[in-house]
């Protein structure tokens, strides 16, 4: 169970390591925007859909990578309080509880979407027609990753449960 949950953690480091750079390349489009508004006195017609696209890619496959290192909001004021036990069961609980059912609805919507705007050609409405099928795509990639780090947490739990047993 641990050489699985290493290797899940594996691929949500490296997939993190990769991603995480995107916002430079954000960065560099809007300031490119704003020096064609500067110097040319109009905006790139692409550099807005574009921005917002490559935003809602960072910001989703970047999930899993929070997750990893508890960089997302947990509420453990009160279980911090708890034994490691009663943490592992909690931890439990709430991720079947909780997470099973969002990541559920997340993945076959995900797919409904990136199917939909696959078929049919779907693009932005802007000057530029950029297609939506990547980015929606996205969402379906970044459920499966945020998925796995779930997958490794709750492990991590049974073993803490199995450690706690046998101690």
């Amino acid at each position: 169970m641990n050489a699985i949950a290493k290797a899940i953690d594996a691929i949500n480091e490296a997939f993190g390591r990769i991603i995480a750079p995107l916002i430079a390349i954000i960065t560099l489009i809007v300031l490119f925007d704003i020096a064609s508004r500067f110097l040319f006195g109009r905006p790139s017609d692409w550099a807005f859909d574009v921005t917002k696209m490559l935003f809602g890619a960072h910001f989703m496959l970047m999930a899993a990578y929070g997750l990893k290192h508890h960089a997302h909001v947990e509420v453990d004021v009160l279980k911090r309080l708890l034994s490691r036990r009663k943490q592992a069961v909690l931890d439990l609980l709430g991720y079947l509880i909780f997470f099973v059912p969002f990541i559920w609805m997340l993945i076959t919507l995900g797919w409904s979407f990136f199917e939909r705007a696959w078929s049919r050609g779907e693009t932005t409405y802007g000057m530029v027609s950029i297609p939506v099928y990547p980015i929606k795509g996205v969402i379906v990639v970044a459920a499966i990753l945020i998925l796995l780090q779930a997958i490794a947490i709750v492990l991590r739990a049974i073993m803490q449960l199995r450690e706690e047993t046998s101690a």
